[in-house]
């Protein structure tokens, strides 16, 4: 464009062309700032990489001064190897010592602050749990000949070890090694005091782990004679006692303080095995064991011959007392509900009624010890296990393991087990609440899911079935189908939760055919929950707990919310129809009652038949049972409808005697037939149903003669204070 005032210039730059200029200088700038910055990187990381190397040769001369040769060069290789495993051990010390950590975390003195009477259903004293410290004897204040009969048998270098003892331990080893058996334990005193107090008598290598950081931290938190106080005071002693102290109450009907040294054996001689040895039940055997005490107090130097002697001779004679057995299991879970109620009342001396029925509970360990007795060689199973809930959630049998003096781990309510097929409920009642019915049919054929491919029983597969015929014959692959293909895993874990079941449940797509660890007490909680129409079992221990004066602090209808509906009822009914094919058609067919009584469950095996259940209920009562071993080892090819069957059949027939049978919900004909009962129904039942009749034990005589007794009894006006004391 011409500048018309001048015309020698040049055609004037417009804006656009300015604007170009500019943004042609503004790059030249930008890359110069660029590579200044770039040249600084350079610079300064080349100074920085020179300078590290002149320190690292100046750390290297100077570290020269302190290089070694020959043998001495091996020594420092050697403790520089050491120090390394060494770190590495102590972290690895540290996970190991983790669970050890946990356990101390809680209050473990809580248990002995609780003095309780447990009473039957029928307010019978069934047993005591918890320790009364202000009633325990200072060890100070102990007999000497009591110490020294613990010491000796149970670890007689209690005073110079720190919790575990090397020397005993090796000393154990040789000694074991060169009778071929287990004869002699290498645990401390103190070990087993963390056994006592945290631990349960499994058997497996983390167990002992924990138990040996456990001894480690009692032995740096109390001294020695606390350690020997708590255990005298805590130790399972059998007759349901625990503590020296009421032992010998127990036992001979004494103080503590009083007991001489033949008692004192006897009472040390029960630490190792109480029931084995308990004076009540087995006499000569705690007199030997008693004179095997005496021996390793001569043997260890704390006494001599000479004083033992008037003790061989005169061995302790106990209180004659009637063999009545506790259930020790069942004490066990019940006092652990105490201290979960525990918040809602302040005081600690208890009465609690509990819901056991002793009958029925000594038809259980029975029927579990038979099983045992006759089959457990031949399945090569040594443990089994049973919760017996009478429909509306009261607990009335527990059976915890085969012995509680050999060992009060309670693998009803702590072993966790995979359930196997019994678990499969849980698939098939989210298949009914879907929508389901037991006719719908499904594929049973191979299936994978992922790198997983399980099968059937023998590998073999049916074609295009009904659910009802899947779950009565147990095929694992249509549970998993449906699980894949229509249901997904998390409605199964929800629904199990729903049912009562309170371990938790693995995220994993091989839980539906059972493969996540329950307890058998979880079994029973939820199975209960079918017999009872669809809502919650509400399973409980405890019906209610008072105080000495007779006040309720607790009552389980009272205070306890009503249950909640679970499951539909059309869901449960069809899932009633299921499950009560099963004992006639199916895979139970040893679990079905005698007298027509409609019985109705699942079994369940695991892999390499390490477990077998039989979870079944009728319209009284929903039974758990489980077989095994404690170490998993795998049994003689036992399943869940031969030997656990087999003893819930033995259970269930008991516990049925007497009582008026209960329909099942939802199923045709729930009540046994005319012809089924005839000779065992009630002349009059009850409420129109039927009534089964126990094997009368007494004569109409003598039964008549027993209700006018206890009639006149009953009505008696009570005797005044002054004529009691006066016959006194």
């Amino acid at each position: 464009m011409q500048d018309p005032d001048n015309p020698e210039r040049g055609p004037e730059a417009g804006p656009k062309e300015t604007a170009n200029k500019a943004a042609d200088k503004r790059p030249a700038k930008s890359r110069h700032i660029l590579l200044r910055i770039d040249s600084w990187i350079d610079s300064t990381v080349w100074n920085a990489g020179f300078r590290a190397a002149e320190i690292w040769e100046d750390i290297t001369i100077f570290f020269r001064r302190f290089r070694v040769r020959g043998w001495k060069r091996m020594v420092f290789e050697l403790a520089g190897e050491g120090l390394t495993l060494g770190a590495a051990g102590s972290v690895l010390m540290l996970l190991l010592a983790q669970p050890a950590f946990e356990a101390t975390k809680e209050d473990w003195r809580n248990r002995g602050d609780f003095a309780v009477t447990f009473t039957d259903r029928y307010g019978n004293v069934i047993g005591h749990r918890g320790v009364i410290h202000q009633n325990s004897v200072p060890i100070d204040e102990l007999p000497d000949s009591l110490i020294k009969s613990v010491l000796a048998t149970e670890d007689r270098r209690f005073f110079d070890h720190f919790g575990i003892d090397v020397i005993g331990l090796f000393r154990a080893m040789v000694t074991n090694a060169q009778a071929g058996e287990v004869v002699q334990g290498g645990s401390t005193l103190t070990q087993q005091l963390a056994k006592n107090l945290f631990l349960s008598n499994e058997r497996s290598i983390d167990r002992k782990i924990t138990e040996a950081f456990l001894a480690l931290w009692l032995e740096s938190n109390l001294s020695k004679k606390e350690i020997l106080s708590t255990y005298l005071d805590r130790a399972y002693m059998g007759g349901g006692t625990f503590g020296a102290a009421a032992a010998a109450q127990f036992y001979f009907g004494k103080n503590i303080t009083d007991v001489n040294l033949a008692e004192s054996a006897m009472l040390a001689g029960l630490f190792k095995a109480p029931a084995k040895y308990a004076p009540h039940v087995n006499l000569p055997a705690a007199r030997a064991r008693a004179n095997e005490v005496l021996t390793n107090l001569v043997q260890s130097g704390l006494m001599t011959e000479g004083q033992v002697i008037a003790a061989r001779r005169n061995p302790a004679t106990v209180v004659d007392r009637n063999e009545v057995e506790s259930p020790d299991f069942f004490l066990d879970w019940a006092f652990d509900e105490v201290q979960r109620l525990s918040p809602r009342f302040h005081q600690h001396s208890l009465i609690v009624r509990t819901t056991i029925d002793m009958g029925i509970q000594q038809a259980a360990e029975e029927s579990v010890e038979t099983s045992l007795r006759e089959y457990g060689e031949a399945y090569h199973a040594k443990q089994g296990a049973m919760v017996m809930i009478e429909n509306g959630g009261a607990v009335r049998a527990m059976v915890g393991g085969r012995d509680y003096g050999e060992s009060q781990f309670n693998r009803a309510t702590r072993a966790l087990r995979q359930p196997g097929s019994s678990f499969k409920v849980y698939t098939y009642s989210v298949a009914m609440e879907s929508g389901m019915t037991p006719q719908t049919t499904i594929v049973d054929a191979p299936i994978s899911w992922g790198n997983w491919s399980p099968h059937n029983y023998a590998n073999h597969y049916a074609g295009r079935i009904t659910l009802e015929t899947a779950i009565a014959q147990s095929i694992n692959t249509v549970p998993v189908r449906l699980a894949k293909e229509k249901l997904g895993i998390q409605p199964i874990r929800a629904m199990a939760k729903n049912l009562g079941v309170e371990t938790p449940i693995r995220d994993d797509v091989t839980i539906p055919i059972g493969t996540s660890e329950v307890t058998v007490l979880d079994q029973a909680t939820a199975y209960a929950t079918f017999p009872a129409g669809g809502y919650q079992s509400r399973r409980h221990g405890i019906t209610q707990v008072l105080d000495y004066d007779g006040d309720v602090l607790y009552d389980f209808d009272r205070d306890e919310p009503a249950a909640k509906r679970v499951l539909s009822e059309q869901a449960d009914a069809y899932m009633n129809q299921m499950l009560s094919r099963v004992p006639y058609v199916g895979t139970a067919r040893k679990a079905a009652l005698d007298n027509g009584i409609v019985t109705a469950g699942k079994t369940g095996t695991t892999q390499a038949y390490r477990d077998a259940w039989f979870v079944g209920f009728t319209g009284n009562y929903t039974c758990a049972v489980w077989f095994g071993n404690d170490d998993y080892t795998s049994t003689n090819n036992m399943t869940g409808g031969s030997l656990p069957a087999m003893t819930f059949k033995r259970a269930m027939d008991y516990a049925h005697q007497g009582v008026t049978l209960r329909a099942i919900p939802g199923i045709e004909n729930p009540l046994p037939s005319e012809k089924d009962l005839a000779k065992t129904v009630a002349a009059k039942p009850q409420d129109g149903l039927p009534q089964l009749i126990r094997p009368r034990m007494l004569s109409v005589q003598s039964t008549n003669i027993l209700k006018a007794l206890g009639a006149k009894l009953k009505n008696a006006a009570p005797l005044a204070p002054a004529k009691v004391a006066s016959a006194e």
